[in-house]
């Protein structure tokens, strides 16, 4: 997280959906995980985007790309303003061993993506 980025909070429950970076004349808004998801916008536009954006897209499937150069479908089990952790993905199984990774902030799309669909 940049000393500069200003957190966002949803009006309706107050739960931190990013941040808004002052950059130039304008404001980009920025995902829970470190991510641009405008150009320089607007501040009302900046909020816009992130109140659209919401926290569905942590509930989505991901992966991680291991030292190895391969990657491990995951799961994102935390996000605070200083790190993530995603944890495999064990589709629910209660017996399956427990297998977390941390990771800093922000994290690119090189290390941990969407899982393709």
């Amino acid at each position: 997280m940049e000393s500069d980025w200003i957190e966002h909070r949803r009006s309706y429950d107050g739960e931190l959906v990013g941040w808004i970076q002052p950059v130039g004349e304008g404001f980009v808004a920025i995902d829970l995980l470190g991510r641009r998801r405008t150009a320089a916008v607007d501040w009302m536009l900046a909020e816009e985007a992130l109140d659209e954006l919401g926290l569905s897209y942590l509930a989505d499937p991901h992966e991680l790309r291991l030292d190895d150069g391969s990657w491990l479908r995951v799961r994102i089990a935390e996000v605070s303003p200083n790190s993530i952790r995603v944890k495999k993905d064990d589709w629910g199984d209660m017996n399956a061993t427990q297998i977390y990774y941390s990771l800093s902030l922000p994290v690119s799309e090189s290390e941990l993506r969407p899982l393709p669909r």
